[in-house]
């Protein structure tokens, strides 16, 4: 099967649920597209597969490296590109599933990505000015010299927001001016999963009370046991900052609690910046409705080459 399905959607929304149940029905394999769930032993925080999803379908680039290691998109793009190769060398389907636009379109849409090499002294002096001045001040010259990189990256990733100002300084040139694309040769069908907002926020909130009383907590302890500090890229994702401050005293456990469900929110709207409702190459299904019969046919006719079009089912 040369192509491609890709599963999006805001976080909590059910992707991983409804892409194993596509998976084990059209003989498919996993590719992860989720930023955090490349890192070990955060496994909790970051709602990766359970041991008994792991066994009923195939899933990759999970658990690929540590949480003090470098990661970025440009090797998550090589990844999985090699994956899905892989995948349909194999004669299966090959599935990406996730919410980060970043990984997901580069990879779709064949992003061209600079070849800009890691600039230790830039970083280092941003990080300190992030630190005195605030992270905002950051992501306000980024606003001024690319503001279409700006509406793709959330105020607060300081991460991302340092790498696109490196990028425009060593080539002179705005980040997303050289955004270049090459798309795959291979078709692509592309589901969407939405729903209201205040479903999706309550979701959102049972997952993460979920996400306590299965030990995330714990998980965030043993990570800073083994001296990964809450300065990591890794540490710095929703969930394991909040709780570090918990177990460093800076917040009690109900406000640590209640910050980790509003970033949630906030990160949850951030994503259809870059997966928009009116993007007509997306196929939209309200998640909160029986959808998987929707699903099966919109995969069926891809499969069998046929136009989504002509498929009886309901766009939301």
């Amino acid at each position: 099967m040369k192509c491609l399905v890709a599963v999006i959607g805001p976080t909590a929304v059910g992707k991983s649920q409804f892409a194993l149940h596509l998976a084990q029905k059209f003989d498919g394999e996993i590719i992860n597209a989720d930023s955090r769930q490349v890192y070990r032993y955060m496994d909790t925080g970051t709602a990766k597969p359970s041991h008994l999803d792991l066994s009923l379908v195939q899933h990759h680039l999970i658990d690929l490296i540590n949480p003090d290691e470098s990661f970025n998109s440009a090797i998550y793009q090589k990844l999985a590109n090699d994956a899905i190769k892989n995948i349909q060398q194999r004669h299966k389907l090959p599935l990406i599933v996730g919410g980060s636009g970043l990984y997901i379109w580069s990879v779709i849409e064949g992003w061209k990505i600079p070849p800009v090499a890691p600039n230790a002294e830039l970083r280092h002096s941003l990080e300190i000015r992030a630190k005195e001045e605030g992270s905002y001040s950051l992501y306000q010259e980024l606003q001024k010299v690319d503001p279409v990189a700006a509406t793709k990256i959330m105020p607060n990733n300081l991460r991302r927001i340092i790498r696109a100002l490196e990028i425009c300084r060593a080539t002179g040139q705005p980040v997303s001016k050289l955004w270049q694309k090459k798309p795959p040769t291979y078709p692509v069908l592309i589901i969407g999963l939405t729903m209201h907002r205040d479903n999706l926020y309550r979701r959102i909130d049972c997952r993460v009370d979920e996400m306590i009383k299965q030990g995330l907590i714990e998980e965030v302890k043993d990570l800073m046991a083994k001296g990964y500090g809450l300065d990591l890229p890794s540490m710095s994702g929703i969930g394991y900052k909040q709780m570090g401050n918990f177990l460093q005293g800076k917040v009690d456990l109900t406000t640590a609690i209640q910050q980790m469900k509003n970033e949630t929110h906030r990160f949850a709207r951030h994503q259809y910046a870059w997966f928009h409702l009116n993007d007509a190459r997306i196929h939209w299904l309200d998640a909160y409705d029986d959808i998987q019969d929707k699903a099966n046919s919109l995969v069926s006719a891809f499969i069998s080459g046929l136009s989504c079009k002509q498929v009886n089912y309901e766009v939301h």
